[in-house]
């Protein structure tokens, strides 16, 4: 069986990292462990990092995080489904919102459960994901602040995901302008502006943060060490947090090219063939895991002198070439991930999770 590993001491010095660099720009900053897919064993190694505040965009897994730690603070941050407010109100200390009318359920399913559900409000700043409009934030706000049992503790905005629009001091002011125009007009206190996430850390080294900013959810450079603005390894980061590992199941040396008449693949896809490959051979490895499990364009081989020949459904076949490094059956080879590579992984039933303390 295919595995991928944590590593809890790259773990906790990325922690550690991000800790010191947002403490020192008083920023409070919130964990995203939707990568983690809930898995028990790896909440429990970031929950022991010290986190205080917890994001995730699944109930069930903010469900396991209170099992583990009932003190930790929980924020969901999908704007929630009618069928799951409940849970909502249950295992989330806050959500994120955007629609009035789920927010009014939230505030009778809170009375239900005796509870003062806390809100942030997302505006939409030009991502077109999830957002209220800045023409309709006023009196969306207004309506909200009648609401029992409902307590606005935020404004927030969501950037790069869907559409790749990066933050910069413009966007992230108008984000500000928003919170203090709250305030102002109806005389309450916006505790948190949340506009930071893991694309926009590389603006408070550069000093193009406002400092109205002061609440950053991040996952991705947590995890992977990325630069999330550029695509690009943050210094001081370790970017091996995860690795895979694959054994081989087969190694034959075998032609280059397919032989016999041509149809598509499983993906559908036709295999274009180089002529001046004919008659050419490599060591080819079959390793056990497949397009099931991740895609090989999410993957990168931390030896260099291999490479992706194909993949099936349960199976990738890796070119070797001459074998210089003398693979046999039964060895691992080993891969580094990108972030939906590790989010794909983790969220497969049929590879092993292991932590490497």
């Amino acid at each position: 069986m295919a595995y991928i590993t944590l590593d809890t001491k790259k773990l906790k010095s990325n922690f550690d990292y991000l800790n010191k660099l947002f403490d020192r720009n008083n920023i409070q900053w919130s964990i995203v462990t939707k990568m983690l897919c809930g898995h028990k064993g790896y909440l429990m190694e970031v929950l022991s990092l010290g986190v205080k505040q917890i994001c995730d965009s699944r109930i069930l897994n903010l469900k396991r995080i209170k099992e583990i730690n009932p003190e930790i603070e929980t924020i969901f941050i999908k704007p929630p489904a009618k069928w799951n407010l409940p849970d909502v109100i249950r295992y989330a200390d806050i959500s994120m919102n955007t629609e009035f009318e789920t927010i009014r359920r939230l505030s009778e399913e809170a009375q239900k459960q005796d509870k003062i559900h806390k809100i942030i409000i997302m505006i939409e700043l030009g991502e077109l994901r999830e957002g209220v409009m800045g023409d309709d934030f006023i009196r969306f706000y207004e309506n909200v602040f009648k609401l029992s049992n409902i307590k606005v503790v935020g404004i927030g905005a969501n950037l790069s995901c869907l559409n790749g629009v990066l933050p910069n001091h413009d966007k992230l002011i108008q984000l500000c302008l928003y919170e203090q125009l709250v305030e102002a007009k109806f005389n309450k206190k916006i505790d948190y502006v949340s506009g930071g996430s893991s694309v926009t850390i590389p603006l408070i080294a550069n000093k193009l943060l406002p400092k109205g900013i002061n609440h950053f959810r991040v996952g991705e450079t947590l995890f992977l060490g990325t630069n999330v603005y550029n695509d690009t390894p943050l210094k001081k980061m370790n970017t091996d947090v995860f690795k895979l590992y694959a054994e081989i199941i087969e190694l034959i040396e075998k032609p280059i090219l397919p032989s016999g008449e041509l149809g598509t693949n499983v993906e559908g896809h036709s295999v274009e063939l180089d002529e001046k490959l004919l008659g050419k051979t490599s060591f080819r490895a079959i390793i056990d895991i497949g397009l099931l499990d991740v895609e090989p364009k999410y993957l990168t081989p931390t030896d260099p002198e291999i490479a992706f020949a194909g993949a099936s459904s349960d199976m990738i076949v890796m070119d070797l070439g001459e074998n210089s490094k003398n693979y046999k059956v039964s060895d691992l080879l080993e891969f580094n991930l990108t972030y939906m590579g590790t989010l794909r992984v983790l969220n497969c039933k049929y590879v092993e999770k292991k932590i490497r303390k």
